[in-house]
């Protein structure tokens, strides 16, 4: 029984430090100048979208950009009158997790959001998350395309 209740102890004692052990050791990733670069873009544009700020948003979507929501699907122009006019306002797009990848001149975020909006007048509150691709245009960064994929909000982006 003194044998038993030892061992009982060694596994639970070693499971215990192994747990602690692997949690200290979980490290957040570490993103590139031009990864951090992109993410600080994404952030930008939320908040000149909640903004409504065309200005700033129109070079920033390139002419052939194309936007999927959950009511349809619009190309760049069509995208900012939405912003303009507040048929979809984004007030807040606050951000979970964020995810990046480079791939040459392509760039793809992903952000676990909940977005808070208004649309067609009405107040809702959505988790989303949403695919961001870029693409380095010269100095810069131009957006091609933006994805809105309904989750749950226990949805994790694998890093």
């Amino acid at each position: 029984m003194k044998t038993l209740i030892m061992s009982l102890i060694a596994v639970v004692s070693f499971q215990f430090s192994f747990a602690q052990e692997n949690k200290t050791t979980t490290v957040a990733p570490t993103y590139t100048a031009a990864e951090q670069e992109v993410i600080q873009l994404s952030k930008q544009k939320w908040q000149w979208m909640s903004d409504k700020d065309i200005t700033k948003l129109e070079p920033l979507f390139d002419n052939k950009s194309k936007f999927v929501h959950m009511s349809g699907t619009w190309k760049k122009d069509e995208e900012l009158d939405i912003i303009k006019t507040g048929r979809i306002w984004y007030k807040n797009a606050k951000v979970h997790d964020v995810a990046v990848e480079i791939f040459g001149k392509t760039a793809v975020l992903w952000n676990r959001i909940t977005l808070e909006a208004i649309v067609r007048g009405s107040e809702v509150v959505t988790e989303f998350t949403v695919t961001e691709t870029y693409q380095k245009q010269g100095k810069d960064w131009k957006l091609l395309a933006l994805t809105f994929s309904s989750v749950r909000d226990t949805h994790q982006i694998q890093k």
